[in-house]
């Protein structure tokens, strides 16, 4: 039966659960907006709270949901839908318009540079082939919080931002494999690990006002290093 014509509204215990758990998703885009007012404002230590409760929300509720069967109990509604519009809105929008107003890129690009940030991110998550069947990304995953948290971390000349924008916008379309920290069986142990490792120094480094010690600036680039490099170990599946 057609979801979208069928006029039956659940009010079981499962259904409620279920709707729960999308509104825990939807919560994102509340922080999403929060982020936004945060960077309006400048203050990028607050933008990055909000991203950061977002990219928490982003890597919890897949469980709920798979657990609570919510596209079985729930059909009407799109769980994958509803995600993709919510990380449109942390994993790029916002992160675009914080790259663009912080002046860390060439005055004369920015903006430029944002739009094009915009329109490759929305791109990459329209793709239905984003994900191998294994749960690794084909190319980089428009993760743009994260690249905007280190240009912020680092603050390269604008020059050297511009040219690590362009990489990343490039990397967006080449099918190298990119891990899923969460759900990649390969080395999860260790991977998990570094996970951990690297949510613990970025709220330190957060909460230095993005001026920590040099040795978390360091620390968190090599984890940097060690996510993108996994993705070359990944095992063959069919």
């Amino acid at each position: 039966m057609d979801p979208t014509k069928s006029p039956e509204v659940s009010t079981t215990p499962q259904a409620w659960a279920a709707f729960a758990v999308h509104v825990f998703t939807a919560t994102g885009a509340a922080c999403a907006l929060l982020a936004l007012i945060a960077a309006t404002g400048r203050d990028w230590p607050q933008m990055f709270i909000w991203l950061g409760i977002a990219l928490v929300i982003d890597g919890i509720d897949g469980t709920f949901a798979r657990y609570l069967k919510v596209a079985e109990v729930l059909p009407r509604w799109s769980g994958d839908i509803l995600d993709l519009v919510v990380d449109i809105l942390t994993y790029v929008f916002v992160p675009a318009y914080a790259i663009v107003a912080s002046g860390l890129l060439p005055t004369t690009f920015a903006t430029l540079l944002g739009l094009v940030i915009a329109m490759t991110g929305t791109l990459y998550f329209a793709d239905r082939r984003m994900k191998t069947l294994d749960y690794y990304f084909r190319g980089f995953p428009a993760l743009w919080n994260v690249a905007a948290f280190y240009l912020f971390l680092i603050k390269p000349t604008p020059a050297v931002a511009g040219t690590l924008v362009l990489a990343l916008v490039a990397l967006t379309f080449v099918p190298f494999h990119f891990v899923h920290p969460v759900r990649i069986p390969h080395l999860r142990r260790a991977t998990l690990g570094a996970l951990v490792l690297w949510s613990a120094l970025a709220v330190d480094a957060i909460w230095a006002k993005l001026e920590p010690n040099p040795w978390v600036v360091v620390t968190l680039c090599l984890l940097a290093i060690y996510f993108v490099a996994i993705g070359f170990l990944r095992r063959h599946h069919p």
